[in-house]
């Protein structure tokens, strides 16, 4: 059986919980940090919250995003994806699918509820 410390993916996950500037809701998965904040953004929301490392069930360890209440809607479209970006340093941290797409329109806000972004242990 393999085995990685916790330590080593608290370091991967601590990176988001000290980087992570900017959530980016998208009409699909972005692969850049282009792509999450200009190319298929539909809105943002900046300063966001990301907790320290903790364990994940049934294995891992995970953070958790807060939830968000007044994010921005910037474009109209479907949103399937979000997308969590280091904005200092122009780097695309994590992305993830939406549970369902929701439609958007420009000049509202939206809202999502907290989430775990999560490593499992070695098998």
């Amino acid at each position: 059986m393999s085995y990685i410390n916790d330590y080593v993916f608290d370091l991967a996950l601590a990176y988001i919980d000290t980087n992570a500037s900017r959530l980016d809701i998208c009409s699909q998965e972005p692969a850049t940090y282009a792509a999450a904040t200009a190319t298929y953004t539909l809105g943002n929301k900046t300063a966001i919250s990301v907790a320290a490392p903790t364990n994940r069930s049934p294995t891992g360890r995970q953070v958790v995003v807060g939830a968000i209440t007044t994010g921005t809607v910037t474009g109209s479209g479907t949103v399937t994806h979000w997308a969590i970006t280091d904005v200092a340093n122009s780097r695309l941290v994590a992305t993830g699918a939406l549970s369902a797409s929701q439609a958007v329109v420009s000049g509202n806000t939206f809202t999502l509820a907290a989430f775990a972004i999560g490593i499992a242990d070695a098998t």
